[in-house]
């Protein structure tokens, strides 16, 4: 993209490439293809959407688990990339064996499904540490929300061959079932998520690093219980961390179940396609505005913006009962995903000392990924208790009003040196 260099373009791309993944596998695809399964192999939708839930809350408790310790290890020369292949190895691997699964088998795609998650957001956790070693402060929002930015529009190219695939199939010009169509398109979604990968792995290297030391498992561990012990010093980091937690819940709890919540309405596969698809070039443009205001009102003053935003989505989302409903919805999302998450993203790593941005990242996934478990476990219980989604979503407003009553306790700057805290 324009004014972004060689490796900032690289890093970028990352976001093109993984884009199919949340678009294909996360949001539209297979959410509708494990409710096809899911029928097969008798559950009710309700369950269906209960056990979506699940699957998402028990997958990322583990990334949540590791991440932290991966990421103090990886905070040592050479170990970044290692890590970063491994779990993109994972996630790559497990998208491809989700064509594998009997369509009348929904536990198995569900534990399928669940070593694609572990494997996506275990990649990210070190994607998002490599911003430091690509780019510096000043540019960090701007090349945070390029890389959304580029996640969003790039993910419309795999989604329409595969919503093509999908429609043909369904009306029979293509010789292919239904089910044959989807298990395609999770092909489809391997190759362009490995292929877009490349320029990463050839032009972006951890700058940033603790040089090797003996016993450098053990000594991470301390580093790691040394930097959870100060980390409470540092108010700022800490404090947008707990509001990160909040909110972030809330935002991914949408996307990863907005698809289940409209099939739960009676909207059509074709609609929720259509919908979703505009969604991401609503994204698009969105993403950058919030990158170029940051620069210009301060990233803070955006995250309130999408805390809000997506207040109102959650209000919102508890009154909606047509398909018209879930179009303005849809584009309400659509206005403020990307960029609540970029500039989150490039917030924090304004926060951290660069050469142990594995480890703080470490943290930032942490509370992400175990607010990730929170939030759908919720929807999930609410709907499965009243056979209602729509009650389980709007529970998720309280998410966003802590997080944004924290947020504002954030200060601009660390109040102490956090260099010297972890020493």
């Amino acid at each position: 993209m324009r004014g972004l260099n060689r490796e900032e373009k690289s890093w970028a791309f990352y976001d093109w490439a993984n884009s199919a993944y949340s678009m294909i596998i996360t949001s539209t695809i297979l959410p509708i293809y494990f409710k096809l399964v899911a029928g097969e192999g008798g559950m009710s939708s309700s369950d269906s959407t209960a056990f979506w839930g699940y699957t998402i809350s028990l997958s990322t408790l583990l990334v949540s688990l590791l991440a932290p310790i991966l990421g103090t290890i990886a905070d040592y020369k050479g170990f970044k990339k290692k890590f970063f292949k491994l779990f993109f190895g994972i996630g790559i691997v497990a998208t491809v064996m989700l064509i594998l699964v009997p369509t009348d088998m929904p536990m198995l795609l569900l534990i399928n499904y669940g070593f694609t998650v572990l494997g996506f957001a275990g990649a990210n956790i070190f994607y998002d540490a490599f911003l430091v070693d690509v780019t510096d402060k000043s540019r960090m929002d701007k090349v945070s929300a390029s890389g959304f930015a580029l996640g969003y529009i790039g993910s419309t190219i795999p989604f329409i061959i595969s919503i093509a695939i999908v429609l043909l199939s369904q009306n029979g010009i293509l010789p292919l079932s239904l089910s044959a169509a989807c298990k395609l398109t999770f092909l489809i979604t391997a190759l362009w998520w490995g292929g877009f990968t490349i320029p990463l792995l050839k032009n972006v290297n951890q700058k940033y690093f603790i040089e090797r030391e003996p016993r450098v498992v053990k000594n991470s561990f301390k580093r790691l219980g040394e930097t959870f012990r100060n980390l409470k010093s540092n108010k700022p980091i800490f404090t947008f961390l707990l509001a990160y937690f909040f909110y972030i819940d809330g935002v991914d709890t949408i996307i990863g179940m907005a698809t289940a919540y409209g099939t739960d309405l009676g909207i059509s596969m074709t609609s929720l396609l259509v919908i979703l698809l505009l969604t991401q070039f609503v994204a698009f443009p969105f993403t950058l505005l919030y990158g170029k205001l940051s620069e210009r009102i301060g990233s803070k003053k955006m995250l309130f913006v999408g805390i809000i935003t997506y207040t109102l989505i959650s209000i919102y989302a508890y009154f909606i009962k047509t398909t018209v409903d879930f179009w303005i919805l849809a584009m309400a999302v659509g206005s403020a995903q990307g960029g609540i998450q970029a500039i989150s993203r490039s917030y924090f790593a304004k926060l951290v000392p660069k050469h142990r941005a594995n480890e703080f990242f470490g943290f930032y996934n942490i509370f992400g990924k175990f607010a990730a478990i929170m939030g759908p476990f919720l929807v999930a219980v609410v709907t499965q208790i009243t056979g209602q989604t729509n009650k389980g979503i709007i529970s998720l407003v309280i998410l966003f009003l802590i997080g944004g009553l924290i947020l504002s306790r954030v200060k601009e700057e660390p109040l102490i040196d956090i260099e010297k805290a972890i020493q």
